[in-house]
């Protein structure tokens, strides 16, 4: 396993993101407050970290870095869905839902979305309640907040 830290821009909630990875993609990306593991680095750390800074920067909106979350296959499935919301765009639970097939996954949405282990990239930031409010965020509503203020 590979881990890697970077800097979170002032102001952010967190001062570092830890990024994790193994040989077939990111693993894991996480908020926190200190440096827990010595950093051991492979080109999918590396990668992005870079996309990661320009994204804060606000030169990126998309990401190229390979993904390898580990979860059940319905998870993957909604993770997949959410990396199709567009920067700056908004869905709720029940939007996400309807596009898996039914208005009846929003519960297994959330569930799904409250264990995405690759925050940012794979955008659960984006999902609010269906009243527009923020709800949700394993992170924390602060950074949620944080990021949807961000991406306008």
């Amino acid at each position: 396993m590979y881990h890697q830290y970077l800097a979170a821009p002032e102001k952010f909630p967190k001062p570092w993101v830890q990024i994790s990875a193994d040989d077939d993609g990111v693993t894991s990306i996480y908020f926190v407050e200190q440096r827990s593991q010595p950093e051991h680095k492979n080109e999918h750390s590396e990668l992005c970290a870079k996309e990661l800074d320009e994204y804060f920067n606000l030169k990126r909106k998309t990401f190229t870095v390979k993904l390898n979350p580990q979860g059940t296959e319905f998870q993957k499935k909604v993770w997949s869905h959410l990396c199709s919301i567009p920067f700056g765009e908004r869905w709720s639970y029940k939007d996400l839902a309807l596009k898996l097939g039914s208005v009846n996954y929003c519960r297994a949405v959330g569930m799904a979305n409250s264990r995405n282990p690759i925050s940012l990239i794979v955008p659960c930031h984006r999902v609010l309640g269906h009243d527009g409010k923020l709800v949700g965020y394993t992170g924390g509503l602060d950074i949620k907040d944080w990021l949807l203020a961000h991406e306008r």
